[in-house]
């Protein structure tokens, strides 16, 4: 039985990994500039494009994630070439149609989102509803773009995936500035050059899809059997997905409307800064979750322990030390990054809750890896429904008496229940014995080691300093945080060594003799 080479793990990773920095860094250098032309209150309509999509994201029916595992499960399959075509455009007629549904709820409710929902002061309704209508036909484009990333996951042919959103950022984020600087300074324009962007996103992906999978002599077609192979796992990803959407949206939604749009801005802003973090944890489970699928396939039992401990720990070091300075020094990072003490005043205790949060949800990122690539769902959709319940109430009181803050401090509460609940139990079922390694050395260590590094920082660092200096000493700090984690992660030392974690899988597989 074929098995991609292990290779291509190392190169997903690498590629993910700068694929995920660069559009990051697009999404952050140019919010100051948008900002500048058409003030805070249209950048919080931008927030609400990014919260109307992550709620739409309920119509994707499990079908991204379904599209990813099962990629990744035909490519170590012989003779799997027709089915994995026809799979392809069996999922996509039902996902563009849920695209264009989407365009078209949002043009039928711009009126209401414009003068019943959002509070401008400056923006007049007229306005807000026509970058809305803009914003539901951008959705349509938009949209589509998960399917064929997932799919590109799948194949392991994360290296074009990442080439491609590293154009189409950059292209987003600098047409923007032009657009803004040269054309028109207008929330109308801004959008709708979002707009021509998704449009040439979605048809670049597609082709890249469709090149990637292997030929077959029939053309494809739509197989409503393949719908029915598939329906259990999609239906549990479609219930992950909808109660995810709750919980990670349900902030936004309510501090859109109980908040100024001024204040929702800042929230939005502060949002965005934690969006580093996925940036940098995102490429190891993007990579890492076809790869385990395969194992799971093979009945790799110890190259699925290998693999998930040195995932997780590579997950730890890219993500807590950048974390840690983030919550520490949020409001010098807002400073140095907006130029506008206003916004760093009103935005860095939102930064450093949120940011928390985030990095208790990254790590977790490998453990839903596993449960994903064994199709166990349900953990997931369990605990999410229990948080639906608990949180819901919380979050409206919390809103009510703590404004923003409360709301954040939500998301702390949610991620570190999973912490504690859910992955022992995802341990116990899937792999047993390994719980503690997990909390002690894959977690635990690097988050220590940085800790004390960023303490030591915080006690060193005065507000007051120059900006020059600023900036040097957050990037020492910064990489002592780093240096301090990737010396307690003890797997990774291997990589340290010249012994990739792909290298020590190939090593193993070679000595072992297990089938491929």
């Amino acid at each position: 039985m074929p098995v991609p080479d292990v290779s291509v793990l190392q190169k997903n990773i690498a590629a993910n990994l700068a694929g995920g920095v660069w559009t990051g860094l697009m999404g952050l250098v140019f919010v100051p500039v948008y900002i500048h032309f058409i003030g805070i209150e249209a950048y919080g309509l931008m927030g609400i494009f990014a919260t109307l999509l992550a709620i739409f994201f309920l119509l994707d029916m499990g079908l991204s994630g379904t599209l990813n595992r099962e990629m990744a499960r035909l490519a170590v399959q012989e003779g799997s070439a027709r089915e994995m075509r026809d799979l392809l455009r069996t999922l996509e007629i039902p996902y563009w149609l849920a695209g264009l549904l989407i365009s078209a709820i949002v043009i039928a409710a711009s009126p209401f989102i414009a003068y019943r929902w959002v509070n401008a002061e400056h923006l007049s309704p007229g306005t807000v509803q026509t970058a809305i209508r803009i914003m539901g036909l951008a959705a349509a484009f938009q949209w589509p773009i998960g399917l064929y990333s997932g799919g590109l996951m799948g194949l392991q042919r994360q290296v074009p995936l990442n080439v491609i959103a590293i154009v189409m950022a950059t292209v987003r984020g600098l047409g923007a500035v032009l657009i803004l600087w040269l054309v028109s300074p207008t929330v109308e324009a801004f959008f709708y050059w979002q707009l021509a962007v998704s449009a040439v996103h979605v048809g670049v992906a597609a082709f890249f899809l469709w090149r990637s999978l292997p030929h077959a002599p029939e053309p494809p077609c739509f197989r409503r059997a393949l719908l029915v192979n598939v329906w259990r796992f999609a239906a549990g990803m479609t219930g992950i997905t909808v109660t995810v959407t709750i919980l990670m949206q349900l902030d936004k939604v309510i501090l859109s409307r109980m908040l100024s749009l001024e204040m929702f801005g800042y929230y939005a802003l502060a949002n965005v800064v934690t969006l580093v973090l996925y940036r940098l944890g995102g490429p190891v489970f993007t990579a890492t979750y076809p790869r385990l699928t395969s194992l799971v396939a093979l009945g790799a039992t110890e190259d699925i322990k290998r693999l998930y401990h040195q995932s997780t720990q590579l997950v730890a070091v890219l993500i807590l030390p950048a974390a840690l300075v983030l919550a520490m020094f949020s409001e010098e990072v807002l400073l140095l990054w907006t130029r506008s003490p206003v916004t760093a005043e009103h935005a860095h205790v939102l930064v450093s809750i949120l940011v928390a949060g985030t990095a208790v949800n990254g790590v977790l990122q490998i453990p839903y890896a596993l449960q994903l690539a064994h199709g166990w769902t349900r953990i997931a959709i369990l605990g999410n429904i229990v948080s639906v319940v608990l949180l819901v109430p919380l979050m409206i009181v919390l809103t009510t008496w703590y404004g923003a803050a409360g709301a954040a401090s939500i998301w702390v509460a949610l991620n570190v229940g999973y912490l504690l609940i859910s992955v022992p139990v995802m341990h116990l079922r899937l792999l047993p014995g390994e719980q503690w390694r997990w909390y002690a050395q894959d977690v635990g260590r690097p988050l220590l080691a940085g800790l004390g590094v960023a303490v030591v920082g915080r006690l060193l660092i005065k507000a007051d300093w120059p900006p020059l200096l600023m900036v040097t000493s957050l990037a020492v700090i910064g990489a002592g945080t780093l240096a301090a984690a990737a010396c307690a992660a003890s797997q990774l030392r291997v990589i340290a060594r010249g012994r990739s974690i792909v290298t020590a899988l190939a090593l193993r597989h070679s000595h072992s003799g297990n089938p491929r």
